[in-house]
This record gives structure tokens, C-alpha cells and sequence, in this order.
């Protein structure tokens, strides 16, 4: 079993159940992680948007979670698990490296969330970067 793998999956599983975590609380959670004033008001007002992207993070790090599961010999081997491995770990880095391209994209997030969700970031990709590094003979 693969310890960097593994630690990667919790981490995906952990950042879903915040993201799970601003469906069940709120507005005040949407802030709180930093998703901005705008998403903010949006639950506030019971509007549909922020709830279903959240949902759909969710989902995806939920799904990024079993891959890496899958890779470290925890659970059975997934489709495509190399492919997938490979394309998680390289949208954490470029999440954690890029962020300056995506911001003009997402203005009302702050400075503050922008350096602690791509630092964030940073660090899933290398955990799944050196997971993969070592199981990738036998992918």
C-alpha cells in the first residue's frame, strides 16, 4: 500500500466534505472557505448555483479520492487508474501553480483564498505526485 496515495485520497475526501460542509451550512461556510461575496449572497437567497457547484467539487474529489484509493492497493483497480492518476495530479498542480491565470475568471475571491487554496493544492499534487512516482511501475 502506497502511504502518499493514501494520504492524498483523505485529503480529497476531506476537502469534499467541506465542500459537502457549504451545502449543509451555508452562506457562512461559502465565506468562511472563501468562495466569495457572491456565492455567498447567492445561498443566501436559496439560489440553486451555489449548492449544485459545490455538489459537483464534491463529486469530482470524492471520485479523485477512490482513484487514489485505488492506486495505493487500498480498494480494486479502477478504469483508466493510470490515466487518471496522472490527470488528477497534474490539475493539483496546475491549480496550485496557476492560480494567477484563473483569477480574472473568479473576482470576488479574496488574495487570502487564492494563496491558501492553491497552496493547498500545491501540497495535494506533490502527495499524489510522489504516490505516483512510486507505484508507477506497477500501473
Amino acid at each position: 500500500m502506497n502511504q502518499f496515495l493514501i494520504a492524498g485520497a483523505c485529503l480529497s475526501a476531506v476537502a469534499a466534505l467541506a465542500h459537502i460542509g457549504c451545502i449543509i451550512f451555508g452562506a457562512s461556510w461559502f465565506r468562511y472557505l472563501g468562495a466569495g461575496e457572491q456565492m455567498a449572497r447567492m445561498a443566501e437567497a436559496g439560489h440553486w448555483y451555489p449548492n449544485v457547484f459545490a455538489a459537483g467539487i464534491a463529486a469530482v474529489l470524492l471520485a479523485w479520492s477512490a482513484f487514489a484509493l485505488s492506486g495505493a492497493g487500498v480498494i480494486p483497480r479502477l478504469p483508466l487508474l493510470k490515466a487518471a492518476l496522472c490527470a488528477i495530479t497534474a490539475v493539483y498542480l496546475a491549480r496550485g501553480i496557476g492560480f494567477v491565470a484563473l483569477m480574472p475568471l473568479f473576482p470576488g475571491n479574496s488574495m487570502t483564498f487564492w494563496m491558501v487554496s492553491s497552496g493547498i493544492c500545491l501540497g495535494f499534487g506533490i502527495i499524489h505526485l510522489a504516490g505516483l512516482w512510486q507505484v508507477w511501475a506497477r500501473l
